[in-house]
């Protein structure tokens, strides 16, 4: 074909509506140098073949019982004692083959990957397996294989298998590093997309530590290579052949591939299941606090040049720096050498870490800089701990103070914390401080979210028990040409958060 027909054609192409499928060939070559447009995958087909065996549908069932099936009509509900009875027992519940409890299997398909060809490991999605009552690993030449639970992480989303390795000749897969992944890099999927298993698809990543609000430790890999539904728990692999992540999530408005895919990173998942195998459960680090984002607002009340790290909103009671070690106020800006550079990036490095080892923590405490030591717990003995106590951290109550009259600042009316507001907005005896018995409407206060039952504890990081103490701590800031005031607020059941309002 000649260079002018060629272009002829082209432009039935364009017409045709393929604009999209003619910019990607003419277009993108011309933005990138030889160099790179060389070093693109020409063909994927010897990296799949070589890693086709390796990846399994996950086929499970459960039983789901229940007195209505699909389109089943629900009895009626008759009066008792109604001579009807009989009737509708013989018409509803004794019909043949529906004696007792009915009940129907449900079916799902997914993903997943051998990892380990001698011990008959198998990695998948716990999402893939929940609740099964059987579970089947089915390989890409045929041969099927009951699966056992060796355990499940729902925190990340990751399961192990076990099938029997004599069973079937397994060839397995290698976890790489996806710290060593950029933005534009080369990767492909392979799992069983709506039951089509043994689907290939290729792509790049996207981005990298994407946050879509689906456990504390979210740290996806975003892929533009196609994910659908039944790809859940399959691997994603690097140009060498190497699992840097397990897809998991997609965005989509029809149920179908739009190019946002989500992948656990293996730096992350790779932790998770060796210690399933080694335990059947996960054994994460735990420092015993909790924490909230540095806001601008915040970092300027606490003498921050910048807005980083994570800030101590309360200690756990019992927990590992329930000794004073860490304070609540503190802002940690660096974990065992690694930055926290936001509020997310605390309890992924937390529980990354070993269980027992002492780690330096750097601190931010009242604008200074220090390193304290701290040995960690276990989150899942903490999150046992957590769930039994109040939240609040361990205050000095002291004797009461002498009854005051309540005081107007910053659109809020605050007023003594005696046994009558006690009873009236039901505050734990442990609180202390200077309750809100009242927030005016479209006031700084209201905009911070901030409600009447709530209790002042420290302004500014220094404690205050009486309304007097409230207008002597503002007073004093706005004299330090301070622009907000830093709250540490206790719920009625002692919860603590800080809130900065603004003092103009």
């Amino acid at each position: 074909m000649t260079s002018n027909s060629f272009l002829r054609a082209a432009r039935r192409t364009l017409t045709s509506g393929a604009a999209a499928l003619l910019i990607g060939a003419f277009t993108v070559p011309s933005l990138v140098t030889p160099t790179a447009a060389a070093d693109g995958p020409a063909s994927v087909a010897d990296l799949a073949q070589g890693l086709l065996g390796a990846v399994v549908n996950i086929s499970t069932s459960q039983r789901v019982k229940g007195t209505e099936g699909p389109g089943a009509v629900p009895m009626p509900q008759l009066p008792e004692g109604s001579p009807f009875q009989d009737f509708f027992d013989d018409f509803f519940k004794n019909r043949p083959g529906e004696q007792g409890d009915r009940s129907q299997k449900v079916q799902s398909l997914g993903s997943g990957f051998v990892v380990d060809a001698e011990q008959g490991i198998v990695v998948t999605n716990n999402h893939v397996i929940a609740d099964a009552d059987d579970i089947e690993v089915n390989f890409s030449d045929g041969v099927t294989l009951k699966a056992t639970l060796v355990g499940t992480d729902t925190k990340t989303d990751v399961a192990v298998l076990k099938v029997d390795p004599k069973g079937h000749k397994l060839t397995a897969v290698k976890f790489g590093d996806s710290s060593k992944m950029r933005v534009g890099d080369w990767v492909m999927a392979i799992g069983n997309p709506f039951g089509l298993g043994g689907t290939v698809t290729v792509g790049i990543v996207s981005a990298r530590n994407r946050d879509i609000n689906s456990g504390p430790y979210d740290d996806f890999i975003q892929t533009d290579a196609a994910i659908n539904r039944g790809n859940s728990g399959g691997p994603l692999f690097n140009s060498s052949g190497e699992v840097i992540g397990i897809n998991t999530a997609i965005i989509s408005p029809s149920g179908g591939s739009i190019g946002i895919g989500f992948s656990i990173p293996s730096q992350l998942a790779l932790g998770v299941v060796d210690q399933l195998r080694q335990f059947g459960e996960t054994r994460r680090g735990w420092l015993g606090v909790r924490i909230q984002p540095v806001t601008d607002d915040i970092a300027e009340s606490l003498g921050m040049a910048t807005a980083k790290g994570a800030l101590v909103a309360g200690v756990i009671k019992g927990g590992p720096v329930d000794n004073g070690t860490i304070l609540a106020g503190d802002v940690i800006i660096k974990f065992d050498g690694r930055d926290v550079n936001e509020m997310r990036d605390l309890p992924r490095v937390v529980a990354e870490s070993s269980v027992g080892k002492a780690v330096d923590v750097v601190i931010v405490r009242k604008g200074v800089e220090q390193t304290v030591k701290v040995t960690l717990g276990r989150l899942e003995d903490g999150e046992k701990l957590a769930s039994g106590e109040d939240g609040s951290t361990d205050q000095d109550n002291g004797d009461k103070a002498p009854a005051v009259s309540t005081a107007s600042v910053l659109g809020m009316t605050v007023g003594e914390l005696n046994d009558e507001t006690r009873t009236k907005f039901g505050i734990a005896a442990e609180v202390s401080g200077v309750v809100i018995t009242e927030v005016t409407k479209d006031s700084a206060a209201a905009e911070r979210g901030i409600q009447a039952g709530e209790v002042i504890t420290e302004i500014a990081q220094e404690s205050v028990a009486t309304p007097k103490d409230v207008m002597d701590r503002i007073a004093a800031l706005k004299e330090q040409g301070r622009k907000n005031a830093l709250l540490m607020l206790a719920s009625k059941t002692g919860e603590l958060r800080f809130v900065t309002i603004r003092m103009d």
